[in-house]
């Protein structure tokens, strides 16, 4: 039995997720959403004549639920297949589509944008400050520190924190001292529950920051103990911890 399970985890390895879609793992894990609805609050203070940037926008799967015109809209994208798959999506549709290799240096002039949003993207708060016009908005919703650390610490056998200094309240003093209106901090934890190990696998596989060098063949005794989890208990436990920062320059 343990040789068919390792042969399906092992063909779940080779799914890789597109854009940043999880509907695939859908019905195997319960992932709530945060407490504030990350799309109507930057509907709120966006406006159609706003050039908009979407930092690290994956497929756009989120940007085009916002509903922006399309010729006010430019995206940056990093990852490759993310990339591409942007050209091909987005592009047509008369998004600009950027690519971007750094942090701290965005292809972009001073003072491009009336609007910045980033939703689970790398940043830095310089760069953003750069290129955000005076009276522009910049809102961004992030992972928290304390995200996956269950499954972090049960994969690696220890507690792994990769992002430690990731903190709202550290993004949010930063932002006030380049000369930021806070408008709105928040954050949340929540309970998140993988329903088969398989799941666990498509998870760590598309989220290589949580787990780094994860492969079936390396993690495969901790998957096991996974499998006997679910089977006791029904599911695999781990926290989700979001939050969210609404700035604007003045």
């Amino acid at each position: 039995m343990d040789n068919e399970l390792i042969k399906l985890w092992k063909a779940e390895e080779k799914n890789v997720i597109e854009g940043w879609d999880f509907s695939r793992i859908a019905d195997r894990w319960v992932c709530p959403e945060p407490d504030w609805d990350y799309i109507t609050i930057v509907k709120t203070y966006l406006k159609d004549t706003n050039r908009l940037l979407d930092m690290g926008t994956g497929g756009g799967e989120i940007l085009l639920t916002i509903g922006h015109p399309y010729e006010n809209t430019t995206v940056t994208e990093a990852y490759l297949p993310n990339l591409e798959l942007c050209r091909s999506k987005l592009a047509p549709l008369g998004i600009t589509v950027a690519q971007t290799y750094v942090d701290d240096k965005l292809p972009f002039e001073d003072n491009s944008f009336d609007f910045v949003i980033n939703r689970h993207e790398s940043f830095d708060l310089n760069e953003v400050n750069r290129v955000l016009k005076k009276g522009g908005y910049f809102i961004t919703q992030q992972v928290g520190n304390k995200n996956s650390g269950e499954i972090r610490q049960r994969l690696n056998g220890e507690l792994f924190v990769p992002y430690s200094e990731h903190e709202v309240h550290k993004y949010a003093n930063t932002l006030q001292q380049l000369g930021y209106h806070i408008i709105k901090t928040d954050e949340c934890t929540y309970t998140v529950k993988f329903f088969d190990v398989g799941a666990i696998v498509f998870y760590a596989t598309s989220c290589i920051w949580e787990v780094p060098d994860f492969t079936v063949k390396s993690h495969v005794d901790k998957l096991l103990d996974c499998q006997k989890e679910i089977e006791a208990n029904g599911f695999v436990p781990t926290t989700g911890h979001r939050f969210i920062i609404v700035s604007q320059k003045i």
